[in-house]
């Protein structure tokens, strides 16, 4: 199994609380927030529900070890990233260039420029 960086880059005002409870289960509580997670199927249909607050992918060897120097614990709390999310803000997919969504292995550029 791979494992999965989850950064939040939505908050979670107005949203029902089925959307804040999956949030709750994958430890985000806040903006720029990143977990890295073990991939499977619950995992999956918890991103799945919540896809448009948060955007994810597969993690490499190299942005674990910069994370684990950032500090321990699950989550990693991650400054706005330089030049913003995305083209179009974080109200549109990352398929039509925006930021939500799975980023798959462009996930590591977002986060090298965050940290």
């Amino acid at each position: 199994m791979s494992k999965l960086a989850v950064v939040q880059i939505r908050g979670t005002i107005g949203a029902p609380y089925t959307i804040k409870d999956a949030l709750q289960h994958l430890k985000l509580k806040k903006v720029n927030n990143c977990r890295i997670i073990e991939e499977s199927p619950s995992i999956k249909g918890m991103l799945d529900k919540v896809k448009h607050l948060i955007t994810w992918g597969t993690v490499s060897e190299e942005i674990l070890i910069l994370l684990k120097k950032k500090g321990e614990g699950p989550v990693y709390a991650l400054s706005p990233p330089k030049k913003g999310y995305g083209r179009k803000g974080v109200k549109m997919p990352f398929s039509k260039s925006g930021s939500y969504g799975n980023r798959e292995e462009k996930i590591n550029e977002l986060i090298k420029r965050m940290l």
